[in-house]
């Protein structure tokens, strides 16, 4: 019965405050903040209410920083490194509803701070976390290699892809600080379309992930401290599309995982069209899909809600946009993979339900699935409050991959 309660039932009616709220507990089980901040923080939200939750979260990370600062000032470096860190996760969660804010103004300042609190962090790493430059084109992709210490000793690495919108604090959660305790490396990045590279490059998401991984690899395999014989990656959430896609052509991982499966990302997209919508899409009629997604959306919160959704693929109009989301799909390279890849599938995946198993039957070459269930608390996308659960059976699978002398 209390299961039911309060995993089944939610911490809030509104849904993707009752997600978000998963994911934040589940963060603080990996050392992102505390669970009873966590709780605190929700009990002062307004259910639904966007304004309720900005605000909220803005006040405790506000407080967590000036904790940090304080101690850092005064030399003590693992708390500055706790409530500073804490507070990077906090001013990221405040931003999970900025796009449905009226005071669009809040945004960036808030993003800056969070940055802000973030690279605070590194510096007060003690040598532990390097930045990494990645060339990347005509610029650099701004990475952070985490060490369990400052020796510079070649370690096995973790790279990670982000999803779509997540910060990279949340990132630790999803693997890197269990990698750290298992002495690996962890790689984290902003690539095209994620956080710095958008908010302050305004550089757009891209399909072909390939050739973001790439340039990835070949940073890290130049350094002393990473073994380049031991190199696994891993993708959450949107990042499960992007590393599969990837390692159908970057061969130097030696096992890979996505966090979930996910064969088609326009599929999250299209299930909201109505059939004769969608078939505007499909037959090529973009003044007709581009009047009826108009009418759609002429509710200013849901445009603004769409606009801030399309900001990362680059499209002006909503006929570009979806037929550029529609191009994230890999059932066209998938019999090219043959880097042996896990597929992680959560009851009640909601964004792509089913495609975690369809991706593992479509897989050539080796491959295992691991399944999350309501009854461990690991449920819903990217299993929220699942999470030390999850980055302990993944890692077990990748470790089972690495050279003799790391198992």
């Amino acid at each position: 019965m209390s299961q039911e309660r309060t995993l089944q039932g939610g911490f809030f009616a509104d849904p993707d405050f009752d997600y978000d709220a998963r994911l934040a507990l589940g963060a603080a089980a990996c050392g992102l903040g505390d669970a009873g901040l966590v709780l605190a923080t929700l009990d002062r939200i307004v259910d639904g209410d966007r304004q309720s939750w900005f605000d909220a979260w803005s006040e405790v990370a506000a407080t967590m920083s000036a904790q940090g600062d304080s101690a850092l000032s005064q030399g003590h470096l693992s708390t500055a490194r706790w409530a500073l860190l804490a507070a990077a996760q906090f001013y990221a969660k405040a931003l999970v509803v900025v796009d449905a804010l009226p005071d669009q103004s809040v945004f960036m300042p808030t993003f800056k701070e969070h940055r802000r609190c973030w690279e605070a962090v590194v510096d007060a790493s003690e040598g532990s976390i390097v930045r990494v430059e990645v060339p990347y084109e005509s610029t650099t992709l701004p990475g952070y290699l985490l060490r369990p210490d400052n020796s510079g000793a070649a370690r096995p690495t973790f790279i990670m892809t982000n999803g779509s919108d997540e910060a990279l604090p949340n990132l630790l959660a999803h693997g890197a600080a269990e990698a750290l305790a298992r002495g690996w490396n962890a790689f984290l990045f902003d690539g095209p379309g994620q956080q710095s590279m958008l908010f302050d490059r305004n550089v757009p998401f891209r399909y072909d992930w390939e050739a973001v991984l790439t340039p990835v690899i070949d940073a890290l395999v130049e350094r002393p401290d990473v073994d380049a014989s031991a190199l696994t990656g891993y993708g959450v959430s949107q990042g499960g599309y992007w590393v599969t896609r990837a390692i159908a052509f970057e061969r130097r991982l030696v096992a890979a995982v996505a966090d979930p499966g996910c064969v088609d990302v326009s599929e999250s997209w299209t299930k909201h069209l109505a059939p004769p919508v969608l078939e505007m899409l499909e037959s090529g009629q973009k003044d007709a899909f581009n009047a009826a997604m108009a009418k759609a959306t002429a509710n200013p919160a849901v445009a603004r809600t769409l606009a801030f959704r399309a900001k990362p693929y680059g499209a002006s109009n909503a006929f570009d946009l979806f037929t550029e989301v529609k191009k994230y799909q890999v059932r066209d390279v998938v019999g090219q993979v043959t880097t042996p890849l896990l597929v992680l599938d959560p009851d009640d995946e909601q964004f792509w339900p089913g495609q975690p198993e369809q991706l593992y039957q479509m897989l050539p070459g080796e491959k295992a699935i691991l399944k999350f269930t309501r009854a461990e608390g690991a449920n819903f996308h990217c299993q929220p409050l699942g999470r030390r659960l999850t980055d302990t059976q993944m890692l077990d699978w990748l470790q089972d991959h690495l050279p003799a002398q790391y198992r």
